[in-house]
């Protein structure tokens, strides 16, 4: 196994990862006929080629002067640290990917500290040198000094970098000097990433990922720790509670490039998948069938924040989707709890309602999204944030916020952030911009993406990652401003929405359907407002002059999924349909408001 390298790619969201992996497919010569390179292979789901993120770990292997490379691409992103741990268990060394002109960002922080306390060796590569105004050799001591206070033993610090731009595929030692070609980083990696570490022993493998065909059913995917494996092998499952299950193994697959090649023989230290084990779970063990001994369990962070996954109960329901129903629901997100470790799922009092917990605004609307894209309606409640009771103290989840702003809207934004009790940890400029830190509840930063964007016009780059639980903080200001609702079903008239443009803003198109209770816009006030907007122009015999001039709508605010959630107040839900997204009060009716609260009417 000397001639097997396992390595994993961290790197920011956007610095180039997955095309530096597309680079890697190349230079191993596994393009197949009908795929162009150039294309985004890696990022092979709708989501994440639309967001340029990478959501879910994939495997790729390439051989190169005879040793082959398993290459491991993780997700960027802190809300997906569920990936990131299973990931980061089959590999011997990573690539830290790093912008020659950003420099290392919060979410790298967050995945090269796992990959640091697993023991992981880092090789250093600083892409994009053909950015204008980048300084490859400043975000290498930036990088130093990242891995010094996160704890790098010496031999982690004493890494190689290799500079280069995978986008114009040349790696090279030297950050001004482009070679031809990539080979420069591949030579660095078998010289310096260890081959796996063999133990001696029966067989012992981690199943770290999963998955799926409907022709063979459920694929268990892993590293072998130790021994070897072969088909119809008979083996037992140790089980994460401690049982063991007797099983056997059908077929072995192990990768080359993008596909799964069958084997006869998978020997330590490899990466291969696993057909014909039922019933096993992510973080279970593959081990020998007469002395079975498990491996320690993956250990994952713990979900901060919840929603509400209901059925869609609108008049519109069922118009646009194809699974509507209670079961529905609850087939797809037990489907999902077998792969996306970092979920957690309750049953309400309802039977039509389901608590979905998981890591963060972003992990949870990903899963939203994909559902609306299988076909499914459903109904989402405001995202709440998980409260514990340690040493009989109300405790919530606390967030490092980094913001990266220009300086002239630096005082605005230390003002919002305190206001939702931010507190700051430093400030230091950076050009033009500044470079502010806080620590913030996990409640504070629930909206305050899109109130930020708006109120420095899109100019700030704003990051968090989860730290720890600490006491309460107390009350934070929510949305300030009430909603306009619908008075009744029947389609918005452009005559309407005209006459109450002073009221405040809409988020409807003239000549769309609604219904009673939808959200239709935000009042100017703090109380919620309920309009008619399907009201026709009343028509006379008479003609007055400049009573039919062409009427003048101020376009509706759109909302994408997240900014959605982030947006609606405790009694309102995100209705999510294949096609569409409306806002709607909980309670339809306003009777049924009246008893639960105040209403300011206007007709």
């Amino acid at each position: 196994m000397q001639s097997v390298r396992n390595i994993a790619i961290i790197a920011h969201v956007d610095h180039g990862k997955t095309t530096l992996v597309d680079k890697m497919i190349a230079a191993g010569k596994l393009y197949k006929e009908h795929e162009q390179p150039g294309e985004l292979i890696m990022d092979s789901n709708d989501l994440e080629r639309e967001r340029g993120i990478t959501i879910l770990a994939k495997n790729v292997s390439i051989t190169y002067k005879g040793v082959k490379i398993n290459t491991i691409d993780t997700p960027g992103h802190s809300d997906f640290g569920g990936e990131v741990e299973r990931v980061l268990n089959m590999a011997d060394g990573v690539l830290l990917l790093v912008d020659a002109f950003e420099g290392p960002m919060p979410q790298t922080r967050f995945v090269l500290q796992k990959a640091l306390e697993l023991g992981l060796k880092p090789i250093v590569v600083v892409n994009k040198v053909d950015k204008p105004n980048c300084t490859p050799e400043l975000v290498y001591e930036q990088v130093f000094d990242l891995m010094f206070t996160l704890d790098a033993t010496e031999d982690q610090l004493d890494f190689p970098v290799v500079y280069g731009s995978a986008r114009n595929n040349w790696m090279g030692a030297e950050p001004h000097t482009p070679t031809g070609d990539i080979s420069y980083l591949l030579d660095q990696i078998v010289a310096h990433i260890p081959p796996p570490k063999i133990e001696e022993g029966t067989p012992q493998l981690m199943i770290t990922s999963l998955d799926y065909s409907n022709y063979i059913g459920r694929i268990a995917i892993g590293r072998l720790k130790r021994g070897n494996l072969k088909p119809n092998m008979p083996i037992s499952l140790c089980k994460k509670d401690g049982t063991v299950q007797k099983s056997r193994i059908k077929e072995l697959y192990v990768f080359e490039g993008l596909a799964k090649v069958k084997t006869d023989l998978v020997e330590a230290g490899d990466i291969c998948a696993i057909v014909g084990i039922e019933g096993f779970e992510i973080g279970d063990t593959v081990a020998d069938y007469e002395n079975p001994e498990a491996l320690p369990a993956i250990t994952i962070d713990e979900p901060t924040m919840s929603m509400t996954f209901t059925i869609n109960d609108s008049p519109f329901f069922g118009q646009e989707g194809k699974y509507v129903t209670s079961r529905h629901v609850k087939d797809r997100l037990e489907k999902e709890l077998e792969k996306n470790l970092a979920l957690k799922v309750v049953q309400t009092d309802s039977a039509d309602a389901f608590k979905v917990f998981g890591r963060g605004v972003l992990h949870l609307s990903v899963l939203i999204e994909t559902m609306r894209r299988e076909g499914y309606e459903l109904q989402i409640g405001q995202p709440q944030v998980i409260i514990k009771n340690i040493g009989g103290k109300k405790c919530e989840p606390i967030e490092e916020l980094n913001i990266d702003v220009p300086e002239y809207h630096s005082g605005k934004v230390i003002d919002i952030v305190t206001r939702r009790k931010g507190q700051m940890s430093s400030m230091e400029p950076k050009g033009e911009r500044m470079l502010l830190k806080f620590e913030i509840p996990s409640r504070g930063i629930i909206g305050l993406r899109s109130l930020m964007l708006t109120m420095t016009q899109g100019e700030i780059v704003m990051t968090h990652r989860f730290i720890e639980f600490q006491q309460h903080k107390g009350e934070i200001p929510g949305r300030q401003n009430g909603s306009l609702i619908s008075k009744e079903n029947g389609q918005s008239i452009p005559f309407s929405i005209n006459n109450l443009q002073d009221r405040g803003f809409f988020f409807i198109e003239s000549g769309e359907k609604v219904y009673e209770g939808q959200v239709i816009g935000e009042n100017n006030r703090p109380s919620d407002l309920i309009v008619n907007v399907t009201v026709t122009k009343k028509l006379t015999n008479m003609r007055a002059s400049g009573s039919d001039d062409k009427v003048r709508l101020i376009p509706p605010v759109k909302f994408t999924l997240e900014e959605a959630l982030e947006y609606i107040a405790e009694d309102e839900y995100v209705e999510v349909t294949p096609q569409s997204l409306r806002l709607r009060k909980i309670l339809l009716k306003e009777s049924e408001r009246k008893r639960s609260g105040k209403v300011e009417t206007a007709y």
